[in-house]
């Protein structure tokens, strides 16, 4: 069974925010305002497929991916 993961390059990150702000239950932010994922990466459920592409999509820096992990 394989599940998809999100993940934040964080030296492309400039810390705008708008990943937490698509997906504020999964992204937490440090106290520099950068995105803090549990393990590096957040496991992206059904209900938040459409969320995490939004934000892979609008994220200004190309710092997001989805990625499969098997």
């Amino acid at each position: 069974m394989s599940r998809v993961v999100l993940h934040v390059d964080r030296t492309r990150c400039d810390g705008r925010g708008l990943c937490m702000e698509l997906l504020p239950h999964l992204i937490g932010r440090d106290d520099w305002g950068y995105p803090l994922l549990p393990g590096g990466e957040a496991t992206i459920g059904p209900d938040d497929e459409e969320a995490a592409v939004d934000a892979v999509a609008l994220c200004p820096v190309l710092a997001l991916k989805l990625i499969e992990r098997r």
